[in-house]
Parts: C-alpha cells; sequence; structure tokens
C-alpha cells in the first residue's frame, strides 16, 4: 500500500488531523476579518480609513488596537506559530509507521488540545487553563518529532 494515499489509514488520520487543522486556521482569518467588520475599527493599515461602501465614514481611530480584535489575531498568531510544526512533524511521525491507534490518540490528541486551547483562549480563560491545553499539544508536537528522528537514528545507525 503507497504510504500516501487516503486508503492507508495512517495517512488518512494525517489527512484529516491537518485538514481540521488548517480549517481552523484559516477560520481564523475570517472571524478577524468579521470582527473588525462588525465594530468598524481594529485595522492595521492607513489605507483601510479610505472611505469606501464597506468603511463609508472613515475615522482615524479605527486604526487603534481593539482588544474584540485582537483577541481573535492573537490566537490566529498562536496558529500561525505552531500550525507548521504540526504539520511537518505528523507528516514525518505518519511516514514512521507508528501503530495505527497511537497515531490517533497523537494526531486527533493534538486537534483536541488545538480546539481547547482556542475556545479557552477565546473566552478568556485563565492563563493556566490556557497553559495547560498548549502544555498537551507541544508535547504531543514533540512525540510527533522525536518518534521519527529516533526511528531514522537506529535505521542510520543500525540499519533497522
Amino acid at each position: 500500500m503507497d504510504r500516501l494515499s487516503l486508503q492507508d489509514p495512517l495517512f488518512a488520520t494525517y489527512t484529516i488531523a491537518a485538514a481540521l487543522m488548517i480549517f481552523k486556521a484559516v477560520g481564523m482569518s475570517w472571524l478577524t476579518v468579521f470582527r473588525m467588520m462588525k465594530i468598524r475599527g481594529g485595522f492595521r493599515s492607513p489605507e483601510d480609513l479610505r472611505k469606501t461602501s464597506i468603511n463609508p465614514h472613515p475615522d482615524p481611530s479605527q486604526l487603534a488596537p481593539n482588544e474584540y480584535v485582537e483577541r481573535v489575531r492573537r490566537i490566529q498568531l498562536n496558529d500561525l506559530e505552531n500550525l507548521p510544526f504540526f504539520l511537518v512533524a505528523a507528516l514525518l511521525f505518519v511516514l514512521a509507521r507508528p501503530p495505527l491507534l497511537i497515531a490517533q490518540c497523537l494526531l486527533y490528541g493534538y486537534v483536541i488540545s488545538s480546539l481547547l486551547h482556542f475556545a479557552a483562549y477565546f473566552t478568556a480563560q485563565t492563563h493556566d487553563m490556557r497553559a495547560t491545553f498548549w502544555t498537551v499539544g507541544s508535547v504531543i508536537l514533540i512525540v510527533l518529532a522525536a518518534w521519527p528522528f529516533y526511528c531514522a537514528l537506529l535505521s542510520v545507525l543500525y540499519g533497522i
């Protein structure tokens, strides 16, 4: 069976987890724009103050940071910082051919921890709660990266 085929349960698991994380990251962009349009503020670029049908009454205060928008931007920044690591580490992990159940637990565990981190951040929960969900995801990322590293090291050193 081809390793990079959706017929392979490991790769299908990766595909589902990766797609969910990408949908989440793209969703954050849409949520940011929605919030900016809702309050007509939180803009970042001076050209956003040009009079248009979307912004018929521009005002310099629209460029001021707005917590309603900035909270979502911080969540999106977290996605942009972590998503590339997940996508690469998870793909290398799947290529190392772990047992399916372990792969499902780790990959879906990462998705769940990321969604819980989002929910905690979005609803302004304590730092401790956010940090707990982030830590779970971070530990999973370390395992995802360490597994193929260990397999490749064994292969190089011992031809296994």
